[in-house]
């Protein structure tokens, strides 16, 4: 049963990267992903890697991407949109990796649930190394990961609450949930949903690795879809459960809203984007959670969608355009298309808007194409064609600018043909 599972498992991913590697181009700088060994104390024997962008911040915040079942370092960095947006955001990114012969995660024996041994042990350790190493913030530190690597999150977040200020999983499974007393990796009761607690239950495994810890919890965001044949559905609801008790909150949500078509997102304990736990099932969709957009919006959880200008502190943030808007009137909106990377077969551009000397509640952007160009995927935005005329319109979340300021990336696309930056006409909403 397991072996089907995870090789089940493997073989979605190793075809999500595979269609990755083609829609999400690496990052066009100097930068690249590099081992680091002697890191530290490193019982399972973990691989660490490392992604430092050049235009890392003077305190850069941290991000832990960590890989599913069957993938390595490589692969969530190839497969994933993380390395791409520290180029933009200036953030390190530490990619551990897994040895052993399953390439899954120990998130069932005791030793790694409780911060004694296994892979919490040695991942903690590339943390800390990369904290002294490049003088990293430690208020801004996370942890995101898909199937097992979001899983892995949860034993992070739980095993070293104080460390961590928020995490993202996506597909994963309580904190403790798949622990085993047998020395086995898998465990089916969880994994297929069967393991039901209270919101109080779940909240005390957390707690009880930690006593006397008195600070803050860490925020999670949780991601699921709702045809999840590898870690059940049931999964989603019980970690919502789990954090939002840690958090001090109850399991009412504060907003409930759909960003996108058969996305729908519940908030707890607040309304806002940085609310203590935020949930996210996407209707329809199996185990694969790698679409583009999807780390746009954790990275929006965690705080970091905010550019960073390496010659200041790295909480200053810019308050005026970084490039000069096309279109719109004074009062109105204007926006810019900026071409961010080119390959062979492609581009990628991302979008910037402007509200004029009024705020804006929402958007919407129309341009001609000169010369073929098509948009063959876009995030952040709802786009339609019609020959070489493009609309595209917010959706929701991202639509309202405050006066005489810039939503950088609002949102992006991948192009087609050779790369262009038309002008661009915003309409307000």
């Amino acid at each position: 049963m397991r072996r089907g599972l995870i090789a089940a498992a493997a073989a979605v991913f190793v075809a999500a990267v595979a269609l990755a590697a083609v829609m999400i181009p690496k990052p066009a700088s100097a930068a690249s992903l590099t081992q680091i060994t002697g890191f530290g104390n490193n019982p399972s024997n973990l691989q660490m890697y490392l992604y430092v962008p050049d235009n890392v911040a003077p305190e850069p915040a941290m991000v832990l991407g960590i890989h599913w079942c069957g993938g390595d370092a490589n692969a969530f960095y190839s497969g994933t949109e993380w390395a791409r947006l520290a180029d933009q955001y200036g953030f390190v990114v530490v990619y551990p990796s897994v040895t052993r012969s399953s390439k899954c995660w120990d998130v069932a024996s005791a030793a790694s649930l409780s911060g004694t041994g296994s892979d919490s042990v040695g991942i903690k350790s590339m943390m800390d190394w990369t904290i002294a190493q490049h003088n990293v913030d430690t208020d801004r530190i996370f942890s995101t990961g898909i199937s097992s690597g979001a899983m892995m999150t949860n034993v992070m977040l739980g095993v070293y609450p104080e460390v961590f200020e928020a995490g993202a999983a996506f597909s994963g499974v309580p904190y403790t949930c798949f622990r085993t007393d047998n020395g086995s990796e898998w465990n089916s009761q969880c994994s297929q949903g069967q393991v039901n607690r209270t919101p109080q239950q779940w909240g005390d495994e957390v707690r009880a690795t930690n006593p006397g810890y008195s600070g803050p919890w860490p925020r999670m965001q949780i991601w699921h879809g709702t045809n999840d044949d590898v870690l059940f559905y049931q999964n989603f609801q019980e970690q919502i459960d789990q954090w939002t008790n840690v958090n001090g909150t109850d399991q009412t949500p504060e907003l409930s809203d759909t960003p996108q078509a058969n996305w729908n997102r519940t908030r707890y304990g607040g309304t806002g984007t940085q609310a203590p736990v935020e949930a996210i099932s996407l209707q329809g969709v199996g185990h694969n959670l790698m679409a583009n957009g999807m780390a746009a919006k954790a990275l929006e959880f965690f705080g970091l969608d905010k550019p960073v200008d390496p010659t200041t502190s790295p909480t200053t943030v810019p308050t005026t355009p970084t490039s000069s808007p096309t279109g719109g009137p004074a009062g109105g909106c204007s926006a810019v298309v900026k071409v961010v990377s080119t390959w062979n077969s492609g581009w990628q551009a991302n979008v910037d808007v402007t509200a004029g000397s009024a705020a804006i509640s929402g958007w919407k952007l129309t341009w001609t194409w000169p010369s073929g160009q098509t948009i063959s995927s876009s995030w952040n935005a709802a786009v339609t064609s019609s020959g070489a005329s493009v609309t595209a319109e917010d959706v929701g979340w991202n639509g309202a600018v405050a006066a005489g300021q810039t939503k950088t990336s609002a949102w992006g696309f991948i192009g087609t043909g050779s790369a262009v930056a038309p002008a661009v006409t915003c309409t307000p909403a």
